[in-house]
């Protein structure tokens, strides 16, 4: 809900999106992370971070992965899928670029263990979501929305 100026509560409808879609997007990210850690080229993590930035200001609908899915993956699914609001996958995506951030500016002031380790743990939350399905990213979000509402 959203205040407006005299006091009243405005309801504000969520987007909501396939949620099979971050999933999607996850396994490429996996694969990107995966590569920037085994060949420790900042150049693939500053790659990744423009895709996170893109999800984290725009939405995770408006990715380069989002349009690889919603164009050659879903119109070959058979079913319809679960749909779910844009606000946590949208958060994981800011974290996600967090860590980029982080990755990149290590390994540009030579520090490849923060590199090493900021990207370990994308890749962690990224293979969670693209493996079993579990939205770490999401997950916190939800944490903080109910620590908030507390």
């Amino acid at each position: 809900m959203v205040q407006n100026t005299n006091n009243s509560k405005i309801k504000v409808t969520p987007i909501i999106i396939d949620a099979r879609g971050p999933r999607f997007g996850a396994v490429i990210t996996s694969i990107v992370l995966a590569t920037a850690l085994a060949t420790n080229n900042v150049w693939v993590i500053v790659a990744q971070a423009i895709v996170f930035a893109i999800g984290a200001i725009k939405g995770p609908q408006f990715t380069p992965y989002a349009f690889i899915f919603k164009s050659l993956v879903k119109p070959r699914l058979k079913k319809s899928g679960a749909t779910e609001d844009v606000r946590p996958p949208q958060f994981a995506q800011t974290v996600g670029l967090l860590f980029a951030l982080t990755a990149a500016v290590g390994s540009f002031a030579g520090l490849e263990l923060v590199f090493t380790i900021a990207v370990g743990f994308a890749l962690a939350a990224a293979f969670l979501n693209a493996a079993f399905n579990f939205c770490l990213g999401c997950e916190i979000y939800l944490l903080l929305l109910r620590a908030r509402s507390k």
